[in-house]
């Protein structure tokens, strides 16, 4: 029987990154599970980039009539982020000081072949109720096919699992994701009579300041499960100017805001269309657009809830918040509970530090195999 890291070799060898059609992946994870009695179901779309994704559901043969109903899903994406090609081993796992190397090893490959061990090492027969695996597509570039399959209807689940790297750490609730575009529009002048212009660099620089001042003061709510236990606001990308003698005329950039679970994630925006307001005096050369391009709400389970506590017994640890994204929002939507949790750390993933450490992931495959014959009772 193929144990755990054997699997994540595999898998790990399969190069997934988002820019890929994810099939080759889904093609070994079919054949490991198929043979064990699971029946598969795929849901293949094209994607923007013309590829054919998929995203694909296993279920025991048995319990394929309680589709799309079922008491628990497991959700684990099956792209990675890409890799440096100087990265010369990151499709090739390697073992160090107890831990396995490779892209993708703990998000969230790792969870993946944790799934697939646990399945082959239990007898359907002897399962006692209807579980299912969800394998996803295009998780990195936005949740994709989770949304996709969210939405299908093909699967209702009263539980879910979201697996993602939080150190065995339940995760009982997530913050959310929201993107905004601000483009400001000055007017170019020779630098040389910088009073003939106005900058749209400036206006852009007085902006990210005040929205740091903002960051500054106390926060109207705040959830201690974060940290930190706040909204937090990012200027990840900044584009403008010509030339370093020309006043410039024109600034872009990107601002992300993590909302928590209790706030509206559409505040942000309102939030950056008031300094943008505010700033029409002080620049009154220029003219300033936030456009909001992205508001996902964050999600939270409540103190009572059985998925959570099952996890937390069963685990030894504590809950805790997340602060990065996952399809755990998703599936909230859909599901009673959600959970995100899985072995490996995410400050090593999206990095050549990506690793996952072997004693989380064989004791994240017994939780899944005690999960599978038991449920959560």
């Amino acid at each position: 029987m193929l144990g755990t890291p054997e699997i994540l070799r595999t898998l790990v060898g399969i190069e997934s990154v988002s820019s890929l059609s994810n099939a080759p992946l889904l093609d070994e994870i079919q054949s490991l599970l198929e043979p064990r009695g699971w029946f598969i179901q795929r849901f293949p779309y094209i994607a923007t980039d013309g590829l054919e994704k998929a995203n694909l559901l296993a279920i025991p043969s048995r319990f394929k009539d309680a589709l799309p109903d079922v008491e628990l899903l497991f959700v684990c994406h099956t792209d990675t982020v890409p890799f440096r090609r100087e990265w010369a081993a990151a499709t090739n796992l390697t073992e160090q000081d107890g831990f396995l190397h490779g892209c993708g090893s703990c998000d969230v490959k790792g969870s993946l072949a944790a799934l697939i061990s646990a399945a082959l090492q239990v007898d359907t027969a002897s399962m006692k109720s209807p579980v299912a695996f969800a394998f996803t597509a295009e998780e990195e570039i936005g949740c994709i096919g989770a949304t996709k399959l969210a939405a299908s209807g093909a699967i209702r689940p009263r539980n879910v699992i979201v697996c993602e790297p939080t150190s065995l750490h339940p995760a009982t609730a997530g913050k959310g994701y929201a993107l905004a575009e601000v483009n400001i529009r000055g007017r170019e002048a020779h630098s040389a009579f910088p009073y003939r212009g106005a900058s749209a660099v400036n206006a852009a620089a007085s902006f990210i300041v005040k929205l740091e001042h903002l960051q500054k003061q106390p926060a109207a709510s705040s959830d201690a499960r974060f940290t930190p236990p706040v909204t937090t606001f990012n200027v990840g990308v900044l584009n403008g100017g010509t030339a370093k003698n020309i006043v410039a005329g024109a600034c872009s950039f990107l601002v992300e805001w993590r909302p928590i679970p209790s706030e509206d994630p559409a505040l942000g925006g309102f939030i950056l269309k008031d300094i943008a307001s505010a700033l029409s005096s002080e620049h009154p050369g220029c003219e300033i657009e936030v456009k909001v391009l992205r508001t996902d709400a964050g999600f939270a389970n409540p103190a009572s809830d059985l998925l959570g506590a099952t996890l937390c017994r069963l685990l030894n640890r504590t809950e805790i918040g997340i602060s990065f994204g996952s399809e755990a929002a998703r599936f909230a939507a859909i599901a009673q509970s959600v959970v995100v949790v899985g072995p490996g750390d995410m400050e090593t993933a999206h990095s050549e530090r990506e690793r996952v450490p072997i004693d989380e992931l064989e004791e994240w495959t017994g939780i899944i195999k005690h999960l599978l014959l038991q449920g959560l009772n």
